[in-house]
Parts: C-alpha cells; sequence; structure tokens
C-alpha cells in the first residue's frame, strides 16, 4: 500500500472542553498523536481531510503521510475517531504513527464474490456470519478487503478462515474454525390449525337425580298416609 494520502496538522497547546468547543467552531478538531517510541503530541486538524480518510475504501487502515506544522512529518493511521451521537460531526482523533518496516494488526473487512450454488439451484439463503477477520502484516501490505468465493456453497455447507490464502507475508490471526460464510435453507413457518371446538358437557348426572326424587315425592307421601290410616282403622 503506497502512501497517496496527505494530512497537514497544526500543534496544540491547549486543552480541555472550553478550548475544544471554541476549535470546532472555528472548523478545527482536536488530536492526539502518539507511537513508535515517539513523544505524544496534542495538535489540531481539519475534519474535512480526516472524513475524507475514513471514508475511503481502506477506512481506519489508511496509510497516510502527516505533517505537522514546525515540527515531525510520519506515516500515520486513525487509531479512534470520536463523533457526536446525534448528527455524527467529529470531535477528537486519535493517530499513531507507523514504522512502514514492522509489522502491524489491523482488521480488515470481508467481501464475498459469485452466487453460492445452494442460493442459485436450491432456494437456500447465503449469511455472511464473519464481516471482518484480524491480520498480522506491513503497513504497506495492508490489503483494503479481504474477498471470498462462495460459488461452490450448498445448503449446509460454508467457508472457514483457515480456507484463506493470503498473499505475501500477510498473517491471519483471526480464529482458523470460525466461520466466514455458510448457505442455510429457507426456514417454512407452519401455522397451527385451530382446535376444534369442544363438544357441549351432557347434564350432570346428579340433575338428573334431582329431577326424578322432585317428581316422586308426591306419591311417597301419599303412600306413607294411607298406611298410616290402616293403623289407625286396627286400633
Amino acid at each position: 500500500m503506497a502512501i497517496e494520502i496527505s494530512l497537514a496538522a497544526e500543534p496544540r497547546t491547549t486543552s480541555g472542553k472550553g478550548p475544544a468547543r471554541q476549535l470546532r467552531r472555528a472548523g478545527r478538531i482536536p488530536a492526539t498523536l502518539y507511537g513508535a517510541k515517539g513523544q505524544a503530541l496534542s495538535l489540531t486538524l481539519d475534519p474535512k481531510q480526516v472524513l475524507h480518510i475514513l471514508r475511503s475504501e481502506a477506512g481506519h487502515n489508511t496509510i497516510f503521510q502527516l505533517t505537522v506544522a514546525g515540527g515531525e512529518t510520519t506515516a500515520a493511521m486513525v487509531v479512534e475517531a470520536q463523533r457526536e451521537p446525534l448528527q455524527g460531526h467529529l470531535l477528537h482523533v486519535d493517530l499513531k504513527r507507523i514504522a512502514m518496516d514492522q509489522a502491524i494488526r489491523v482488521r480488515i473487512p470481508v467481501h464475498t464474490v459469485g452466487e453460492a450454488a445452494g442460493v442459485k439451484t436450491q432456494g437456500g439463503i447465503l449469511e455472511l456470519v464473519t464481516r471482518e477477520i484480524e491480520i498480522e502484516c506491513l503497513p504497506a501490505e495492508i490489503p483494503e478487503h479481504i474477498t471470498v468465493d462462495v460459488g461452490a456453497l450448498l445448503i449446509g455447507q460454508n467457508f472457514r478462515v483457515g480456507e484463506l490464502k493470503l498473499e505475501g507475508r500477510r498473517r491471519v490471526l483471526t480464529d482458523p474454525d470460525r466461520v466466514i460464510a455458510h448457505v442455510v435453507a429457507v426456514k417454512e413457518v407452519v401455522e397451527a390449525a385451530p382446535a376444534e371446538a369442544a363438544p357441549a358437557a351432557a347434564e350432570p348426572e346428579v340433575i338428573k337425580k334431582g329431577k326424578a326424587e322432585e317428581e316422586g315425592a308426591e306419591p311417597a307421601k301419599e303412600k306413607a298416609a294411607e298406611k298410616g290410616a290402616e293403623k289407625e282403622k286396627k286400633k
């Protein structure tokens, strides 16, 4: 990766929330530069130039030439960019010096190419499980992205980190067993059939018995009266 982007910086002598707000109103943002056994420096930057770097294909992994007014010129990269939560305006940037002859660790986005066979002929769905991997390499060898060909994947098959073949002295640090992409079957949602209406409950037997007793109550009283009359005659 050749250094094609330049970023100009100016020394910053103030600190705190008040001076930082004044800088932003003046169209600048505070920044800090450190690393490579150099002294930490407080700087100011043009946020438009920083956004141009962050929106490039390489993004945070972009190596650029940083020139400090009245000071050093060094290869550097963005380590962290703090943003205002509502509108996303840059608030502060941390930069790191880069030694071009020393390997560094970076996270690289993963892109897929091709149409998976399991999608084309079996009606499956391709899922990208791992969107970036960590590698170690020289700054000049940082790729913009890692390309994975998923054309041969069928339903139930996957592509793992260990199958990647990187060029040069790049070394993959992510777990080789980690799945990058796989093809899965479309899940069918079957709605349960509505339950049949329960049959009407039969009339409880006790109610029937009660009715029978009520219907037979009057004849029983008449028989008792007749027996009483017979006893009176015998006397």
